[in-house]
């Protein structure tokens, strides 16, 4: 078994993770534990989907038909971290306004994604999948 398909994925998610965390702690200016979560640069929903699509391109191949089930699924779940969320969000923001005085942790509104956050966690999934690639290629193989 070609276990790049596997740590891909993997890969992605904890490099769009760590820039993720790197970027909330510098414009926090402290070490931003706080803001894990949905939301933010770069989308991790982004970079896991587009670096199992990317990885089927780079060892398949374009023609690949496993690589047109990633991209759709990719696509639904682009879709829902940009709106689906935002709309939750959108929500949760109403929510906190009609139980301001009855709770005491309010919801978190900020969920979904700007366009630029996705475009960035799909550069880093693509970029993921390369450098794996890369190195079951030339290094591994």
């Amino acid at each position: 078994m070609d276990f790049s398909y596997l740590i891909t994925p993997f890969f992605a998610w904890l490099v769009a993770g760590c820039a993720k965390f790197a970027i909330n702690s510098l414009r926090a200016k402290r070490l931003a534990f706080d803001l894990i979560g949905y939301g933010g640069m770069p989308s991790n929903h982004s970079s896991i989907v587009s670096s199992a699509a990317a990885i089927i391109a780079f060892n398949e191949g374009l023609q690949e038909p496993a690589l047109v089930i990633a991209l759709a699924l990719a696509f639904i779940v682009i879709l829902d971290a940009s709106s689906l969320r935002q709309q939750v969000g959108k929500h949760a923001k109403a929510i906190n306004v009609l139980n301001k005085d009855k709770v005491k942790k309010p919801l978190r509104e900020r969920m979904g994604h700007t366009h630029i956050e996705i475009l960035a966690g799909i550069i880093t999934g693509i970029a993921s999948a390369w450098f794996v690639h890369y190195a079951f290629t030339f290094c591994l193989g």
